[in-house]
Parts: structure tokens; C-alpha cells; sequence
């Protein structure tokens, strides 16, 4: 299958690569001229849990290049969605779906909202990258990957993504209620990401404070009634006790968010906690402790601009 990945950071480095090594047409696009540059003369490294070695996979920095692909994966954060969608209108035809494993809430819209709804296909992943440099990243984490149609995409085409995915080593399974799945992890991040971009804290410090664990359980807990209220089942029963197991099981881990502040980059939290607060004005609802944590998260974004 000839897949192009728009956003080779990470995760989309990672993707990428173990596309390629199953036999994939794979590449990679990204605005980082350095990385392309980098993995078309070495090659993508790859290290970690799947073993180390290095990919010779094709990189570049403009989707023109790449001509129409059957799969378009979109990987970018979610503040850049709209523009890199826009820039990459060329890699669409009519044969073409486009899969989102991207974090927050929205992003599927907005790439329906330029490619049509109905070649939409959104999902979560449980699989963990980091880039450790110009052309080299860390597979540092595997799990199951869920995908499913937001729009009337046929179950085929959900079926022949499903298993291009897992014939690659991405477990992927096919889900009919796949916003039930994107909201349970926006929850976790709601839960996690803009705290300890406000405070520095490693994920597992926030629940060793009796305070950030009170904001924790009180963003939380906006989040699930906003959620019930839009009739999303959530999949965890106890989603407050579920987060802070998460903080636990990544106690040493800098969250993305927390990684944006420190690298002076703009986050994602007007997807995270903002997308909260967005979708609580629509149905009435309160979210007070998401609209202070989005606020001061912008802050410190303005606070970052002016250094």
C-alpha cells in the first residue's frame, strides 16, 4: 500500500518505519528539513523495544513530491492539523482515507472539514516514541491501536487499514465506537498534561501533592460530565482512579505538554483542556478548573514568546 505519514516526529518516525519494513510504499513528510535530510542519506535509526537498526524509508519536506497515496496518516500536533492538511491536498485522490491518531479532540473535524468526512478514519494508539535527534527515535512503548469512521466509510476500508497496520506490528482493531475511545484518553490527558506543563511535575509527582491531585480529580471530573452529557460511554468505570493509575504507570515520565513548555513550543491545549471548556459552553456547562488550567497554559505559551 502506498502510505504517506504528515508529520514524521516521533510517532510518525516510528509508524513510518515499521510500515516500510512490511513491504509499505512509506513516506515521510515533515517540515524539519535536518530529519528529512538526514533519513534519506542514513536512513531512519530505530531503537528501543523492537530492536535497533536502521530504516531506509524516503523522507521529504513537501507532500507535492509524493504524489496520491491509498493511506495518509496524520501525525502533526494538533495546533498545525488544519495547515498541514491544507499543504497536502496532493495526496488525495479518490481513493484515498486518512487516518488521525493524533491527541486531543477535533482533529478529525478539521481534516473532514478539507478532505471530506466520509475518508476520515480516527483512532487512538497505545504505542510510545521519542525523538531522540535528526533522523533517530526510541520505541518505547507498544499496545493495541483503535480505529473506526467518524463519517459513512465503508467497514471494508476500515478493514484493509486495520490490517496493513498489524501486518506491520501495529495491533489494530476495528472500533465501532471510536469517539467513546478518543474521549477515555482526551480524560487522561485532561487529567495530566496541563498540570504538569503549569508546574514542572513529573507525571507520578502530581498524585504525591494532595493539592495538584485535587485539581487533577476536579479537571477530571468537569471532563466526564461534559462527556455524559454528550452521551459518550466512557470506557473506564472509575475514570478519576483510572488517571492516576496512568500517572502512576508513567510516574517518570515529562508529559508532551510539559515537554512544549520547556522547549519554549506551542501546546496542544486548546485540544486538551480547551476543547473541555469549548464543548462545556455548547451544552451549558461549567468547566471553571479546565478555564483557569487552558488560561495559564496560554500564559506561560505568551510568557515562552517573549524570552
Amino acid at each position: 500500500m502506498k502510505i504517506a505519514i504528515i508529520g514524521a516526529g516521533a510517532m510518525g518516525s516510528l509508524f513510518g518505519g515499521l510500515l516500510h519494513e512490511a513491504g509499505n510504499e512509506v513516506h515521510l513528510i515533515d517540515v524539519w528539513k535536518e530529519h528529512v535530510d538526514v533519513i534519506n542519506e542514513n536512513g531512519l535509526k530505530i531503537e528501543g523495544i523492537s530492536g535497533d537498526r536502521i530504516v531506509r524509508v524516503k523522507a521529504h519536506s513537501k507532500a507535492s513530491d509524493v504524489g496520491p497515496c491509498e493511506l495518509v496518516i496524520v501525525f502533526v500536533k494538533s495546533t498545525f492539523t488544519k495547515a498541514a492538511i491544507s499543504d497536502s491536498l496532493s495526496l488525495v485522490d479518490e481513493n484515498t482515507v486518512i487516518l488521525t491518531l493524533q491527541n486531543g479532540l477535533g482533529n478529525a473535524d478539521i481534516i473532514g472539514e478539507v478532505m471530506g468526512q466520509d475518508r476520515v478514519i480516527a483512532g487512538v494508539t497505545s504505542f510510545g516514541s521519542t525523538l531522540l535527534g535528526p533522523g533517530r527515535v526510541r520505541h518505547a512503548g507498544s499496545g493495541d491501536t483503535y480505529i473506526g469512521a467518524l463519517g459513512h466509510l465503508s467497514d471494508k476500508r476500515i478493514e484493509e487499514v486495520s490490517k496493513v497496520l498489524s501486518q506491520s506490528g501495529i495491533k489494530a482493531l476495528h472500533s465501532k465506537d471510536v469517539m467513546s475511545l478518543i474521549w477515555s484518553k482526551l480524560i487522561v490527558n485532561v487529567g495530566i498534561n496541563a498540570l504538569t506543563a503549569i508546574t514542572g511535575l513529573l507525571n507520578g509527582e502530581l498524585i504525591e501533592y494532595a493539592e495538584t491531585e485535587e485539581l487533577l480529580e476536579l479537571a477530571v471530573k468537569e471532563a466526564i460530565e461534559v462527556a455524559k452529557t454528550k452521551g459518550i460511554k466512557l470506557i473506564n468505570d472509575e475514570p478519576v482512579v483510572h488517571v492516576k493509575e496512568v500517572c502512576k504507570l508513567t510516574a517518570t515520565n515529562k508529559s508532551s505538554m510539559l515537554q512544549d513548555m520547556l522547549n519554549k513550543k506551542k501546546s496542544e491545549i486548546d485540544f486538551i483542556n480547551g476543547a473541555i471548556v469549548r464543548e462545556g459552553e455548547k451544552l451549558g456547562i461549567q468547566t471553571p478548573v479546565n478555564t483557569v488550567l487552558t488560561n495559564l497554559v496560554k500564559i506561560k505559551e505568551k510568557m515562552n514568546d517573549r524570552i
